[in-house]
């Protein structure tokens, strides 16, 4: 007879394949934000076709990295704030505070894409678009089954961003074949966009929201590794193929000789090349990216503080839900938060680093692994992710201090 599952532990789903499906969409979704659109149109124009080599390079470093992370918080069935603490006491409650710090900035900036969406849409005033945006997303937090409501909702939107940003891609003609070409063979090597893009994809909070996701519906131990390995590499190229399609759109503009808008480069690009329709088909994905940031950042800024009071866990879906409410009234009556987006920002630079090195000393600890062996390629793929988010910490404390002082 089997033992009974421990107290406070969710069983298994029944449908756990729409668990893996759903927690690779919240990851990628959680990645495609306002941001990741307006720096692929931004490097694109920069670096043109030798920009499908830094997709590819970061691609790579990506998937080294959620690897580790997917694998090691599903053998240890310990949430990323736990699992620190166990590798070093007070580790952890350290990491929940940045984490969720840079959630909350950062949570502003998708509330506003949000609300640009809207009025790229229909018009409607950033404050309304911004409170709308916030009372949608409420409604997937207050569903009894908040799990599943959050991973439709991610797949959905994440299919129709897909869809419409390859009609875009397939209209604007880009070269396909030198983007081919300098995806393997570039003219030169642009080293500074690749950490960018890292850090855009799998860098802060980001690469937990799967990870998380599937510890709380159960999904641990060392048997559901094959499954969690899939999951973490679908969500990887379920960004990276958002990211390839808005590359491909966005080339195929600026190939045939036009110029971005500095103001706005996505919404350009996609006005340029499709016309008034496309520019409402950026409202949409713009919206859409960013309302799925707003769930996934909230999700997991919360999840890092779970254990820090019996309260929040108990309540946990009310905290998330007063997260998202706290972001939108930054937004709504603050109109730069900067000094908040200043240190939230160098903070974030900081996440990566410290979250897989704690992961890679964790994989070594029996208390922590029991049995399992980590793979050494997969360490030392982690331990290169490492050094190059150091460095790409570092650089951006640096631009971060800069501007503090200005």
């Amino acid at each position: 007879m089997p033992a009974p599952a421990p107290p406070n532990q969710p069983s298994p789903p029944r449908t756990a394949a729409g668990v893996f499906l759903g927690a690779a969409f919240l990851m990628a979704t959680s990645a495609i934000g306002p941001g990741f659109l307006t720096q692929t149109a931004v490097f694109t124009e920069q670096f043109r076709a030798n920009f499908a080599f830094v997709i590819l390079a970061s691609v790579i470093l990506d998937i080294g990295a959620q690897l580790n992370v997917w694998r090691i918080i599903t053998v240890s069935g310990l949430r990323g704030q736990d699992l620190a603490n166990k590798v070093l006491p007070g580790l952890g409650y350290f990491i929940a505070l940045i984490v969720a710090l840079g959630g909350l900035a950062f949570n502003v900036g998708n509330v506003g894409g949000a609300a640009l969406g809207l009025n790229v849409l229909f018009g409607l005033d950033v404050k309304w678009g911004a409170i709308a945006s916030a009372l949608i997303a409420f409604y997937v937090f207050l569903s009894k089954e908040m799990g599943r409501a959050m991973d439709n909702f991610a797949k959905i939107l994440g299919v129709v961003m897909l869809v419409l940003t390859l009609y875009v891609a397939v209209v604007t003609k880009p070269p396909l074949g030198e983007a081919l070409l300098r995806a393997v063979a570039p003219t030169h090597v642009p080293f500074l966009p690749i950490l960018t893009l890292l850090g855009g994809t799998v860098g802060g909070y980001i690469t937990f929201a799967g990870a998380h996701r599937m510890l709380d519906a159960g999904i641990r131990g060392p048997e559901h590794l094959q499954e969690v390995t899939r999951s973490s590499v679908t969500g990887i190229l379920t960004a990276s193929l958002m990211r390839v399609l808005l590359f491909l759109a966005v080339f195929g503009v600026v190939a045939a000789g036009a110029r971005l808008d500095p103001q706005n480069p996505p919404a350009s690009a996609f006005q340029i090349g499709a016309g008034m329709l496309g520019y409402k088909i950026f409202g949409v994905v713009l919206w859409a990216a960013a309302v799925t940031s707003v769930v996934g950042a909230s999700y997991t800024s919360v999840s890092f503080l779970r254990t820090l009071h019996p309260s929040i866990e108990r309540h946990h879906a009310k905290w998330i839900i007063g997260f998202i409410a706290a972001s939108t009234l930054l937004f709504v009556t603050v109109e730069r938060p900067v000094a908040l987006l200043i240190l939230a920002g160098s903070l974030n630079g900081l996440i990566l680093p410290i979250t897989l090195g704690t992961v890679l000393l964790a994989c070594r600890r029996r208390d922590i692994a029991g049995d399992y062996r980590h793979p050494a390629w997969m360490t030392a793929f982690g331990i290169i992710v490492v050094a190059l988010a150091v460095y790409a910490g570092i650089q951006s404390l640096q631009g971060m201090a800069a501007l503090w002082r200005r």
